[in-house]
């Protein structure tokens, strides 16, 4: 199959200390990594080594909805601020993308604007904005509960019609900046937006001038029908839990077929599956560094965890682990992670785990686990590539060490072997990277056409 893409697209999800809660006890881990740069340079330096597209940093806007003593055994309540750390990371690196999560239910497109576009310029056009509509948070802003799902979409497509009307206030050829005369900005390339809609007023221009790429990157991952409508509308990289190709493949078919509404093409987007990668020398000693983990996991705040994160109405940390999981007859309706408690809920139908399994199913926040040798790894995305069912992948390291240095060392120079992957960044800039067109300002008004007289 031909691919928009080209070549594979590879994005680093990090979180914490990686995507393992458990991660932050492996001896070679540093236990300061959510509030030392450090830790975050080497590895953006790493990544950067090996050609990755875009480091891709997740958000929350509150902590874990979990008792003392389980947030007390995890270390995934402490995060960065992204839109603190990404500008930090673009001074020690000079391709790779840099993808903020912002969310659009707790912030102002205004304020979101100009942070986005300041990273943009500061990173010289490498900045990515990961659209969400957020997972909750609600009482630390002053409401008592969140705002509901259908709300927060609704909230969602008007914040983007206004965030990007704001970026294109200033005309890419506005600043004159002519000293002898004194005019800094043609005023015919200045735009008021002027906007009054269901949940925004805003007037504009921006204070911050267009960003490099136009617009930043936008990336979606909301699977549910009002998340994948959101997706087809706005969103040029889109990522998913997809387990299986098939499921995948359904996923690609549903979001072009969704993008013709908003006149797109499958082309304008790339699809990148996230996954968990344990690389070793063979499929054994990968599984044995995944056991390491599990054997330093604590079960029952993981399992505390995993039933406030998907609410299938099952108390999982009261049960043996070696039972069944048994589904209720009726499944409570959740306000947050819709398409996560669908994929558990499918998952539960189609595996009938026990509970033990059902925890090493999710210690990946429900995408795939992949594990074996560099070629065990290339032959897995080489197979869902020239399936149609990934444009790409969203790496999710269990660990901020020896899972990335592996993948970049081995599994890289493997995909390269191939002709999988880039020998070298294609451009400048993440939307160069991606093979994905610069945005037109929509205040640019039509050059007219000359007629030609013979």
């Amino acid at each position: 199959m031909t691919h928009p893409s080209g070549t594979l697209k590879l994005g680093a999800f990090l979180s914490g200390h990686g995507s393992h809660n458990a991660s932050w006890r492996l001896p070679e881990a540093d236990v300061d990594a959510s509030r030392s740069f450090a830790p975050y340079a080497r590895v953006a330096q790493k990544l950067e080594q090996g050609l990755f597209d875009a480091i891709f940093l997740n958000d929350s806007v509150a902590i874990p909805d979990l008792d003392a003593d389980s947030l007390a055994r995890t270390a995934q309540g402490m995060r960065w601020d992204p839109l603190t750390l990404l500008p930090a990371l673009a001074v020690v690196t000079s391709r790779i993308g840099l993808i903020s999560t912002a969310n659009t239910t707790y912030n102002e497109p205004y304020t979101l604007a100009r942070r986005l576009a300041s990273l943009d310029h500061l990173s010289a056009g490498r900045a990515g904005w990961n659209l969400v509509t957020s997972l909750g948070g609600g009482e630390n802003f002053n409401r008592e509960d969140h705002v509901l799902h259908a709300q927060r979409y609704q909230r969602a497509e008007e914040f983007f019609d206004v965030i990007t009307g704001l970026w294109d206030s200033w005309e890419d050829d506005a600043f004159v900046q002519d000293k002898q005369s004194g005019i800094w900005a043609d005023p015919a390339k200045i735009h008021r937006l002027d906007h009054k809609g269901t949940h925004f007023s805003v007037q504009g221009p921006l204070n911050a001038a267009r960003p490099v790429q136009g617009y930043p990157v936008i990336a979606q991952a909301g699977s549910s029908d009002d998340g994948r409508e959101l997706a087809a509308r706005t969103a040029e990289i889109i990522f998913t839990a997809a387990q299986t190709i098939d499921e995948a493949l359904a996923f690609a078919t549903d979001i072009t077929a969704r993008l013709g509404r908003y006149g797109r093409k499958r082309s304008d987007v790339r699809i990148l599956p996230g996954i968990s990668v344990y690389v070793g020398q063979d499929a054994e000693e990968a599984r044995a560094r995944y056991e390491a983990l599990q054997d330093l996991l604590d079960p029952v705040s993981a399992l505390k965890g995993i039933s406030r994160f998907v609410n299938i109405g099952i108390d999982l940390w009261t049960l043996p682990l070696d039972e069944p999981v048994v589904l209720p007859a009726a499944i409570p309706v959740t306000n947050t992670h819709k398409s996560r408690q669908q994929l558990v809920i499918d998952l539960i139908r189609r595996e009938q785990p026990t509970v033990r399994q059902l925890l090493r199913k999710m210690v990946a926040g429900g995408h795939r686990i992949l594990f074996g040798s560099a070629r065990d790894i290339a032959d897995d995305f080489e197979h869902w590539f020239h399936a149609g069912a990934a444009d790409g992948f969203n790496i999710m390291f269990p660990d901020l060490h020896g899972s990335v240095d592996r993948f970049v060392e081995e599994v890289v120079p493997e995909l390269q072997r191939r002709g999988l992957f880039r020998t070298a960044y294609e451009g400048a800039t993440l939307r160069d990277n991606l093979g994905l067109n610069r945005p037109d300002n929509r205040f640019t008004r039509p050059q007219p056409v000359t007629a030609v007289r013979n």
